[in-house]
């Protein structure tokens, strides 16, 4: 085994875990069941500065 092979290999396994991390990442934004806690996130900065979160 060379540093060409292993070189290769290495690109094939960080383009495979980038893919399933995204796509990790873009379930977890789109899941119907965090859309509350996105919302309320979103309003954050249009909160007065006495009001709670």
């Amino acid at each position: 085994m060379d540093l060409d092979s292993i070189t290769v290999m290495l690109r094939s396994f960080w383009t495979v875990w980038l893919t399933l991390l995204l796509t990790g990442i873009l379930v977890y934004a789109m899941w119907p069941g965090n859309r509350r806690t996105f919302d309320d996130a979103a309003q954050i900065p249009l909160k007065d500065d006495g009001q709670e979160l």
